[in-house]
C-alpha cells in the first residue's frame, strides 16, 4: 500500500480565544512546529534552520526547480518525485546528459529521522547533502557556486530567500531551505501503527522478530539501526560501499541498513536496485547470501516454508 506523505504543518504558539482578539497575521516568518506521525519522535532540527512557511516554500521551491541542475534539465524531484513515494522507481537514476548512477535513489519520505544520509553514510545531516546532488557529476553535474550566481540573477529567487532567511542566496540559505523542506516528508502511520494486522501479516511480523531474525538489524520505529552491513549479495562488489567514506577494509562492500517504513512502494531494492520485488528480497535472505569476508555472520539460511515467505512479505507490505 503506497503510504502519502504528509506537508501538514501547524503554528508553534499557542492561539487565544478567537472571541477575545483576531489571530495575528503570519507574514511567512513564525516558527512553526513538524507535525510528525503518531508515534515518531520529533527530528532534530539544527538552531539556525527553525521551519518556517518562507522557508518550507522556498525549499519545496528549490527541491521541484531544474535551476539547480548545469544544464537545466533536472531537479531533485526527478529522481525523488512526490507521487511515488519520493523514488523515481528505477535501478538507478539517469542525471544531465544522460549520466547513468552507480547505487539506487533512497527516499526523501522521512529523511527527517535519519542519522546519516546516503547508502555510505557520507552526509551527517539533511543540509550537507542537500548540495551533494548539485555537484555530483552522475546528477545535476554543476557546483554550488554557479548555481549561486543564477539564483542570484533569477528575477523571484533574491527576494524569496531574503523573506525566508534575512539574505539572499548563499550556500548557507540553499542548503537550509532544501533541508526545512525535507524535514516535512514523512510517511502516513501505516497498519502496522494501527494494529489493524491480519492473521498472516501477524504470523509475519512472528517470524520478522523471531525465527527470520530481520529485526537484528531493521528495529526501533524506523525499522534500521542505521548500521553499514554487508549481506552476502556477491562474492565481490564494483561499489565500495561504506569503506569509500572511511577507507576502512572492514567497511568494504557494506551498506546502510534501509528504513522500512513504507518499503512496498520503494522497488527495486538493495543498493543497486537490482532486486525487483519484496519476494525476491525475502527469498534472498532466505538463501543465507554468499560468502565475503565482510558479511554479517547472522546471515544464514532460513529454511522458511512458502506460507512462512509469504507472511512475512504481507508483514512487510503492511509496514
Amino acid at each position: 500500500m503506497l503510504l502519502a506523505a504528509l506537508f501538514s504543518i501547524y503554528l508553534s504558539s499557542c492561539s487565544k480565544d478567537e472571541k477575545d482578539e483576531p489571530a495575528p497575521t503570519d507574514d511567512g516568518n513564525t516558527v512553526i512546529i513538524y507535525q510528525v506521525p503518531a508515534g515518531f519522535p520529533y527530528p532534530s532540527v539544527p538552531a539556525d534552520n527553525a521551519p518556517t512557511r518562507n522557508r518550507i516554500e522556498l525549499g519545496k521551491k528549490l527541491f521541484n526547480d531544474v535551476i539547480l541542475s548545469q544544464n537545466n534539465s533536472i531537479s531533485c524531484s526527478s529522481c525523488h518525485r512526490e507521487n511515488s513515494a519520493f523514488i523515481d522507481g528505477f535501478r538507478v537514476s539517469t542525471g544531465i546528459s544522460n549520466h547513468v548512477g552507480t547505487r539506487n535513489a533512497i527516499t526523501a519520505l522521512n529523511s527527517a529521522f535519519l542519522p546519516a544520509l546516503l547508502w555510505d553514510g557520507k552526509f551527517p545531516t539533511l543540509e550537507e547533502q542537500a548540495i551533494g546532488p548539485i555537484e555530483n557529476t552522475l546528477e545535476m553535474g554543476s557546483n554550488v557556486n554557479t548555481i549561486l550566481v543564477k539564483l542570484q540573477n533569477d528575477a523571484t529567487y533574491p527576494a524569496l530567500f531574503q523573506q525566508a532567511y534575512g539574505e539572499g542566496p548563499t550556500l548557507s540559505t540553499l542548503k537550509r531551505a532544501i533541508a526545512c523542506f525535507e524535514r516535512t516528508l514523512y510517511s502516513a502511520p501505516s497498519k502496522f501503527d494501527t494494529n489493524t494486522l491480519s492473521a498472516s501479516e501477524m504470523n509475519g511480523k512472528a517470524l520478522f522478530f523471531g525465527k527470520a531474525n530481520c529485526s537484528n538489524c531493521h528495529s526501533g520505529f524506523m525499522f534500521s539501526d542505521f548500521t553499514y552491513q554487508n549481506t552476502g549479495r556477491f562474492t565481490t562488489y564494483a561499489d565500495s560501499g561504506r569503506a569509500f567514506i572511511t577507507h576502512n577494509a572492514s567497511d568494504l562492500a557494506k551498506f546502510r541498513v534501509p528504513p522500512l517504513r513504507n518499503i512496498a512502494a520503494m522497488a527495486p531494492f538493495m543498493h543497486d536496485g537490482k532486486v525487483n520485488t519484496l519476494e525476491d528480497v525475502v527469498n534472498f535472505y532466505n538463501s543465507g547470501g554468499v560468502a565475503h569476508p565482510n558479511k554479517n555472520p547472522i546471515i544464514q539460511p532460513l529454511n522458511l516454508t512458502n506460507q512462512e515467505k509469504l507472511d512475512l512479505v504481507n508483514f512487510l507490505k503492511a509496514i
